[in-house]
């Protein structure tokens, strides 16, 4: 093609060969005013078409004459059924030194490869073009199903709605909350987000504050057994529910290890948030997201994905452009650049002296601390170092020891290497490039934290944990370095 001519500035067309797809792109293209020469060599077709006012001329397109036919057209689309006739056209126009751009027409993969040799542009075949148009018909059908069963649960949920996120929310466990708290509101219905656990992290509270966003901790709300449904969003990340409730809703984006029975259940681990299925039913619902509800789950989507640099499908790149021009911009520039408080320093400092490196896996303590979120913000900064996919960072408060992990190696599970490892004396939660372990300390030593004994406490829980953990990637701490 001419250097600095587009698809969109092309106005003159030739189609080699008018079948069914031949004809209904002619039509198309004329009812957009465009220029367009048909050529094909059935005597009668060609007619017909010139009784339709089209510019049509008997030509068989196998012919190398078929170059100069096409020599002053743009775009030359070869629909014929014919693979063959296709590629002796493709083969005369690149062969005249034609630099037109070319669509054609493939029967299977085989002749796709071939025809793309041979020059085209752009290789068409009918029976993937079906294939994924009836995905899509698929796709769009269920989430009009699903939408209406969504509606129904809703609906009959007269007593309102507690919708809970997992332990510890991040921000697309709380967009998604958000989001169902929207769409429940539309139907009628009042709707809690609750939760357990803290919110420590600064980006969360800073999500959380900036948006205004009413979150009500499990323990300070009513009971769950006192709302008509309850509905958990994006709560795997905490594990296997432990609730002593019915659950009516679940919405996620990770398959739960065991089944979880639910008036309606939706999830899909082909996308990378929670996120990302909400403002799908935002919009099956035809709901136009608040500035507050698209700021947060277009940060839930870029939080999940490391801003679209990990794990990102299709799926989450269209959500994501559908809420960006409802999103408040200043909003998430202040969310995703708060302020490092002293504690996480303090965090990030003892975690960078004491790291301990074996191959591509750091392991570091922090000592005694007094936010635990501060750890998972360490892990994070510490997979930022030269060579390192894999970090974890622990420390004791609380007589517990808190870890958190963090990975970039797409060979490796980190959540359910956390589980491997600590799943017998504590409790796991995380996925694969993510987890958190909570251990009581006594599990390691028997002994009772003093004032007189810290020290010691931590020389032993180091030892233990860092063993473990090692063992548990598949590497020797013994000979581990601290990556000077």
């Amino acid at each position: 093609m001419s250097a600095g001519v587009t698809i969109s500035s092309m106005s003159t067309y030739a189609i080699l060969g008018c079948g069914s797809v031949g004809y209904a792109v002619a039509e198309d293209l004329v009812e957009e005013g465009k220029d367009v020469l048909i050529l094909d060599k059935d005597e009668s077709r060609v007619e017909s078409l010139r009784d339709q006012d089209l510019n049509a001329q008997q030509t068989d397109i196998s012919d190398t004459d078929v170059a100069d036919a096409v020599a002053d057209r743009d775009v030359v689309l070869i629909l014929a059924s014919d693979v063959e006739a296709n590629k002796a056209a493709v083969s005369a126009i690149r062969g005249r030194g034609g630099d037109q751009f070319i669509v054609v027409r493939a029967s299977d993969p085989v002749s796709e490869d071939e025809l793309a040799e041979l020059g085209a542009d752009v290789v068409i075949n009918p029976s993937e073009v079906i294939a994924d148009s009836a995905l899509r018909s698929l796709e769009s059908g269920e989430l009009e199903y699903k939408a209406r069963q969504l509606a129904e649960v809703l609906e009959g949920a007269s007593e309102g709605l507690a919708v809970l996120t997992h332990d510890n929310p991040d921000p697309d466990s709380i967009a998604s909350a958000v989001a169902l708290q929207a769409i429940a509101r539309e139907h009628g219905v009042d709707a809690v987000i609750n939760y357990d656990g803290e919110i420590g992290h600064q980006e969360n509270r800073a999500f959380v504050n900036l948006l205004g966003i009413e979150l009500v901790p499990l323990s300070e709300g009513k009971p769950l057994s006192e709302y008509g449904a309850v509905a958990l969003v994006d709560h795997m990340k905490s594990g296997d529910p432990d609730i002593d409730v019915e659950v009516d809703i679940f919405i996620d984006h990770y398959e739960p290890e065991e089944g979880i029975e639910a008036a309606f259940t939706d999830v899909r681990p082909n996308v990378s948030s929670t996120s990302t299925i909400l403002t799908k039913y935002l919009q099956e619902f035809d709901l136009s997201p608040s500035e507050a509800v698209a700021t947060a789950l277009l940060y839930g989507i870029r939080s999940e994905t490391l801003d679209f640099k990990r794990e990102t499908t299709p799926a989450d790149l269209t959500a994501a452009a559908y809420l960006y021009p409802f999103a408040d911009h200043d909003t998430l520039e202040q969310v995703e650049s708060p302020s490092m408080s002293p504690e996480t320093l303090d965090v990030l400092a003892e975690a960078i002296q004491n790291r301990e490196v074996q191959g591509s896996h750091l392991v570091s303590n922090a000592g005694f601390i007094r936010d635990r979120d501060a750890l998972g913000q360490a892990a994070q900064h510490l997979l930022k170092l030269e060579g390192i996919t894999t970090t974890a960072v622990f420390g004791i408060a609380d007589d517990r020891i808190f870890l958190s992990a963090r990975s970039k190696d797409i060979r490796m599970n980190i959540g359910k290497i956390l589980q491997d490892a600590f799943s017998g004396i504590g409790e796991t939660g995380g996925h694969s490039t993510q987890g958190d372990v909570e251990i009581p300390l006594g599990i390691f030593t028997g002994i009772e934290t003093s004032d007189d004994n810290r020290d010691t406490l931590l020389q032993l829980t180091e030892e233990a944990v860092r063993k473990k953990l090692f063992q548990a990637m598949g590497v020797d701490s013994s000979e581990s370095g601290n990556g000077s």
